[in-house]
């Protein structure tokens, strides 16, 4: 694994952070660019991890230095360094680890000046758990959740003890909306607040945790926040994904749902499509001519077309609106309302740089370097002017990054 990129920000730990019934440990990462009245993201490891493994293992607190919010990593100190998702306590809000994690919350709030309105929770196997479970129990504090490969609250319940439930792990606990729903009404007595929102990702070969709770996530939730369990909107962002969002169609949805084909419980985190979700990734865009180094021309929407399929080229700088690319957070380069893309999912130089309709693909993602060069974060090639030349109308493709000044660009 990479080591971090430098920052002069640490994950530091908090001792003393109030009640702490599940006897967890507290880390938290406060970016160098923190926003002002921050928003709280908790990241929750999995089994036998730790906070240090979930600091590690994913990218939020480099994304914390791009978006401002605050990182919150609770740990395990017990021996299966799994979270209590099974304890009435914990479930109901009143102690064990949901209780913990309250407190780490509350604690930021009052010392980092966070703000109490954007607190979010996210998390991997016994993390999803948690997710499932804090937003269960205590939907006055969190505002939205992201589970990668976990199981609705109250699934995990025991009443021995233990803190496994094979039942529920293997998918056989199989409720009517309404019921899984009702389960967090009834942790909840006189509340009347706005509920949770809930992002789900699931693989289908999952071996650990079975995949109708992945199903049974989308019923639990869909029935809280008062929906049917129809999708309103269906699409395939990547290859083997199909995500479904309910009780709306946009980006932040009450439920959306995405279903991994082909993969099993060690499905990859996707950290900026958690962060969509949350509405932490909405900060204004940045809108710029794209200029080729060595052509000294722009990268170029010809006749500012939206057919999808269209080539980039480059072409002299004019000003037009085809020439106008916005830079969204999500890292997509939009022109003439279309995002310009590796056609095809293409690995292979030569691929053509497209546009298409969004989609919030990896296709559709770039990363725009320091040292000029835009590479596709789909197949890691450069943007590139093919064969070096420099006239109008040449086309715009991707290739191996070699350093030359055809794949070098400035925004202006």
């Amino acid at each position: 694994m990479a080591p971090k990129a430098a920052q002069a920000a640490q994950l530091t730990q908090i001792t003393n952070f109030g009640n702490n019934p599940g006897n967890l440990q507290m880390y938290v990462y406060r970016p160098d660019n923190v926003a002002a009245n921050p928003a709280i993201v908790v990241a929750n490891h999995w089994c036998t991890g730790s906070a240090l493994d979930f600091y590690n293992g994913t990218q939020y607190n480099e994304l914390s230095e791009q978006y401002g919010f605050i990182v919150v990593y609770p740990s395990v100190t017990r021996s299966s360094k799994c979270f209590d998702v099974a304890s009435q306590a914990s479930l109901d809000g009143s102690g064990g680890d949901s209780a913990s994690i309250k407190s780490m919350v509350d604690y930021v709030v009052a010392n980092y000046g966070a703000d109490r309105n954007r607190v979010f929770a996210t998390g991997v196997s016994s993390g999803a758990m948690m997710t499932n479970v804090l937003l269960g129990a205590h939907p006055e504090v969190f505002k939205a959740g992201s589970t990668y490969a976990g199981v609705p609250f109250t699934c995990f319940a025991t009443t021995n003890g233990s803190e496994w439930n094979s039942d529920c792990a293997q998918g056989l606990i199989n409720r009517t909306p309404q019921q899984w729903g009702d389960a967090v009404r009834s942790a909840n007595p006189g509340y009347n607040g706005p509920w949770p929102r809930m992002q789900v990702w699931f693989g289908t070969e999952d071996d650990v945790l079975r995949y109708p709770n992945f199903q049974e996530q989308i019923d639990q939730w869909t029935n809280v926040n008062g929906t049917d369990q129809t999708a309103d909107y269906t699409d395939t962002p990547e290859p083997n994904w199909t995500r479904t969002r309910y009780g709306g169609t946009g980006g932040q949805a009450p439920v959306e749902a995405i279903s991994m084909a082909g993969v099993d419980h060690g499905l990859p985190v996707r950290e900026l499509e958690t962060l969509r979700f949350f509405g932490l990734t909405g900060q204004a865009s940045n809108t710029n001519a794209i200029v080729g180094a060595a052509s000294g021309r722009c990268l170029d929407n010809p006749g500012g077309s939206t057919t999808n399929g269209t080539q980039a080229v480059l072409w002299d700088c004019n000003g037009g609106a085809n020439q106008s690319f916005t830079r969204t957070s999500a890292g997509e380069l939009k022109v003439n309302g279309k995002c310009l893309e590796a056609s095809g999912w293409g690995t292979a130089n030569g691929t053509k740089a497209v546009i298409w309709d969004c989609t919030g693909g990896a296709n559709q993602r770039w990363n725009v370097n320091s040292n000029g060069t835009v590479i596709n974060v789909h197949n890691g090639l450069c943007l590139d002017a093919t064969g070096a030349a420099t006239a109008n109308g040449t086309p715009i493709i991707l290739w191996a990054c070699s350093g030359t000044s055809n794949q070098s660009w400035s925004l202006r």
